[in-house]
This record gives structure tokens, sequence and C-alpha cells, in this order.
């Protein structure tokens, strides 16, 4: 009898680690990703596709910032999706986009516009 429930509560066991295993994929946390320098920042929230850009320098130079989009389908072929800046004007500047899955690929770059080296973010999807 012990037997039994011992081979009942190992198999069940078993059912319940396959099947989160299973519905576990389908379940897509959002990812928010930020590029900053002594100059100002961009961010990405995932949760609302909203690229935000900010010049936290008052330098006499602003901030850029782009998304780049590859495509790797039947064709493939890439794109500067947009480009934002900041700077001259009181807050922040935001865009609205739609970050889609695979095979689209996206790479956010970020740079204070008076010189120096360019942010950027891995390849990523949604």
């Amino acid at each position: 009898m012990v037997r039994s429930f011992t081979r009942i509560a190992v198999v069940g066991a078993a059912v319940a680690t396959t099947l989160v295993g299973i519905a576990s994929p389908a379940l897509a946390a959002d990812v928010n990703r930020t590029l900053s320098n002594s100059h100002g920042k961009m961010t990405y929230n995932d949760s609302v596709d909203v690229f935000e850009i900010c010049d936290t320098n008052a330098d006499g130079y602003g901030v850029t910032g782009n998304l780049n989009r590859v495509y790797k389908g039947g064709v493939t072929y890439s794109e500067e999706a947009f480009r934002i800046n900041d700077g001259g004007d009181a807050g922040c500047d935001k865009i609205g986009y739609n970050v889609q899955g695979y095979p689209n690929n996206y790479q956010m770059n970020f740079w204070w516009d008076g010189g120096g080296a360019t942010l950027s973010t891995v390849w990523f999807y949604e």
C-alpha cells in the first residue's frame, strides 16, 4: 500500500514538472533596457513599448539615440527604425515604437552630441 502511494506521488510530481516545463516558454517577461553616461540616458520600457531619452547635463550639447532593426526572414535587410534626441529644453523626449518578435532583431544606441563613444545594447527582440 505504501509503495502504491509512493509511485502515485512520483508519477504526479513528474507530470507536474512536465506541465510546468511546457507552459514556461509561453510566459514572456518584459525586459527594460537603459543606456546612460554622464550626459544623459536612454531607456526602453518594454511593457508599453516607449523609448525615452533625457539630457541630464547642461553643457550646451544634447544627447541622441536610435533604434536599429534587422529583419532576418526570407530576405535580410536592416534599417534605422527611428532617431530621437533631447537637449535645450525642459524634460525628456519620448517616442512609442512597437518592438516585434523574431525574425526582427533590434539594437538601441545612445550617444552624446559633443563626441565620444556610442553605447549600444545587445541585439534583442520581443
